[in-house]
Parts: C-alpha cells; sequence; structure tokens
C-alpha cells in the first residue's frame, strides 16, 4: 500500500470516527433540549394561556398613580380574528424554556452542543471529501451526511441572525440523529471515486444546491407541521374548548399559527427559485454526460413533480382561498415528494442516478 492510499485510508476512518463523535454531542444535546422543555416554568404558559382565553368577566386590577390609590380595570387580552385563515392576532409563546431562567439555561447549553456537533459532523464531511479527493455527495451516506450537516447549519445560521427558531431544536436534533443512524447503519459506503460521468464541476454545483435547498424545505415543513398543531389549539381556545394539560404546556410555548406559517412561507418562496436553478444545471449536466438534457428518468421526473408542488404551494398562498390549512398541507405534500426523491427513487427505483449506489 502507498503513501497517498494510506493516507486516503486513515482519512476515511477519521471520517466515521468524527461522525459518531457528531452524533453522541447530538445525542446530548437532544437531552438538553427536552431538559428545557420539561424544566421550563409551565405556571408561566398556564397564566399566558389564561390571560389568551378567559373571558372578560374577569378583570385584572391594576394600581394606578392616582392620590388615594384608586385602581383602574383592564379587560384580559382577548384573541382577535381576522378574515384570513391562520392570521388570529396572537401573541408568540415564551419559547421552549417558557420565560424561566433555569429552562433558559439548558436551551443555551442544547444550542452549544448543537453548535459543537456542527463543526465535529462538518468535519467529518471534510475529511470524507480529503479521503477520496472529490465532492463528499457522490452515494446516499454521503449525501445523508451533508445533507443534515447543512440543515444543522442554516438552522444556527437563522438563531445567528437573532430569528426565534429555538423551538425547533428539539425536533431537528431528533431528526439529525434519525438521519445519521440511518447513514451509518444501512447507507455507509465505502470511500471510493466514481464512474466517469460524475466527474465534473457539475457535481459541484448541481448536488450543494440540491442538498442546500432539501435542508431549507425541511426547516420549512418543520414550521409548517407545527402550525397545523398551533393552528388547531388555537381554534379550540377560540371555541372554547378546553386542551389537555400537555398541549397547553408545549403547543402554548410555540410562536402563534400566523407566525410559523410566515416563516414556512418565506423559506420556502426564498428557495424555490434555487430549486428551479437545481432542475436546469442538472439538465445542463446530463447533456454532458448522456447526450441529452431530459430523459423522463425516475430522478428527473420526480424532481419536476417536487418543483410542481412548491409552485402549487406558492400559487396557492397568493391565493385568498387556499391559505391557511389547506396550503400548508399542499407544502408537506411537496416535501414528501422530495424525500421520495430522494429515499424511494434511489432505493426503490431503477434509475440512471442509481449508478452511485447507496
Amino acid at each position: 500500500m502507498n503513501l497517498a492510499a494510506a493516507t486516503n485510508e486513515s482519512l476515511a476512518e477519521m471520517s466515521n470516527v468524527l461522525i459518531y463523535s457528531a452524533m453522541a454531542v447530538y445525542t446530548l444535546a437532544f437531552l438538553a433540549h427536552i431538559a428545557e422543555w420539561v424544566l421550563g416554568s409551565r405556571s408561566k404558559v398556564g397564566r399566558t394561556a389564561a390571560a389568551l382565553t378567559t373571558p372578560s368577566a374577569g378583570k385584572v386590577q391594576v394600581r394606578t398613580g392616582q392620590r388615594g390609590g384608586g385602581t383602574a380595570v383592564l379587560d384580559q387580552p382577548k384573541v382577535v380574528t381576522r378574515s384570513a385563515s391562520g392570521a388570529r392576532d396572537v401573541p408568540d409563546g415564551p419559547g421552549a424554556a417558557g420565560g424561566d431562567e433555569q429552562g433558559d439555561l439548558y436551551g443555551r447549553i442544547a444550542i452549544s452542543l448543537t453548535t459543537l456537533a456542527f463543526l465535529v459532523q462538518a468535519a467529518g464531511v471534510v475529511a470524507r471529501a480529503l479521503s477520496v479527493q472529490r465532492a463528499p455527495w457522490g452515494n446516499m451516506y454521503e449525501f445523508s451526511i451533508t445533507f443534515s450537516t447543512v440543515a444543522v447549519g442554516a438552522y444556527l445560521g437563522f438563531l445567528l441572525a437573532r430569528k426565534n427558531v429555538r423551538w425547533m431544536g428539539l425536533l431537528l436534533v431528533a431528526t439529525v440523529l434519525l438521519d445519521l443512524g440511518v447513514a451509518t447503519t444501512w447507507l455507509y459506503t465505502e470511500s471510493d471515486q466514481l464512474v466517469p460521468a460524475l466527474h465534473s464541476y457539475w457535481l459541484w454545483i448541481h448536488v450543494s444546491t440540491a442538498i442546500f435547498c432539501g435542508a431549507v424545505f425541511y426547516l420549512g415543513a418543520v414550521a409548517t407541521l407545527l402550525y397545523l398543531f398551533r393552528d388547531a389549539y388555537e381554534n379550540k381556545l377560540e371555541a372554547g374548548g378546553t386542551p389537555s394539560g400537555f398541549a397547553r404546556s408545549v403547543l402554548e410555548r410555540l410562536p402563534a399559527a400566523a407566525t410559523l406559517d410566515k416563516f414556512a412561507y418565506r423559506v420556502n418562496a426564498a428557495i424555490f427559485p434555487l430549486w428551479t436553478f437545481t432542475i436546469i444545471a442538472g439538465a445542463i449536466w446530463a447533456g454532458e454526460a448522456w447526450g441529452r438534457y431530459w430523459g423522463w428518468d425516475a430522478k428527473e421526473v420526480w424532481s419536476f413533480i417536487t418543483w410542481v408542488a412548491y409552485a402549487a404551494y406558492l400559487h396557492a398562498r397568493a391565493t385568498a382561498g387556499w391559505k391557511g390549512r389547506k396550503a400548508a398541507y399542499v407544502a408537506l405534500a411537496a416535501f414528501a415528494c422530495w424525500l421520495f426523491n430522494y429515499y424511494g427513487v434511489n432505493i426503490f427505483v431503477n434509475s440512471l442516478h442509481s449508478y452511485a449506489g447507496v
């Protein structure tokens, strides 16, 4: 074995160690996120829920600065509904920590651990790339570890930009652990070189944009799913229903349904043009590699179906009758198409894009 081969093998082994180390740190972050939710102040959350739902018969007396120590009577806040679905004038919840200092401490620990895990995982992806001296997404294993790295990076980027997305941390870390577990258990492939068709600069352009689009679409899907739960919760409150204690403790801490809906729409709308570019770049690469730009291969078909689904979602949001829950269902269906395009087509469908193996 020559020196170069030995070095590449060492780098591949280092990549594996770093990925497993990242999984261990993500596990600690997952536990810290759970502690944030469990140890956060439920009493404060309960008071917030009561302020939103108690009829105006219950009054709050507030001391005024008038001589004689008089009091002014204020109505409790009410839920105000607007004409559009999902557009209630409801304040955002206090977050996973529930406004509690102890819960917030665990939340900050969780973010610190998530950041550390992200850096370790990113180092593992780089080590994998160095071991094969190419882009580290030539098979499903490499795509998976890179995809979850980018998803966490996008989440941390939103936090760095001071966006209120910490509520997403628990679900994100849980799914990243699931992604890495599947990748290391069933999708692992030894480092190897690619077939000649993949030796192109379009590998860096086309696949990297596909990974980034999928990561951001995933964040939008998480927000959309939570929007559906929060919207149902607000509907129940508005109708005078009494949600369970668990629902009050969890859902009342999330941003309002309108906030979640707006976040999901903005990230999906922002990334949709890049997904369009991804399909165009793939077509150009296909023209160079196979001599045709479009051949209705399974991967090409499902990429186009995903594009149509997200285009339908964006169109639905621009149409007055398709806002709120109806549009959210379309958004989740669109992300389901993206997931099938990745897992389903690669594993269950014979495709020209399967030459790299799993």
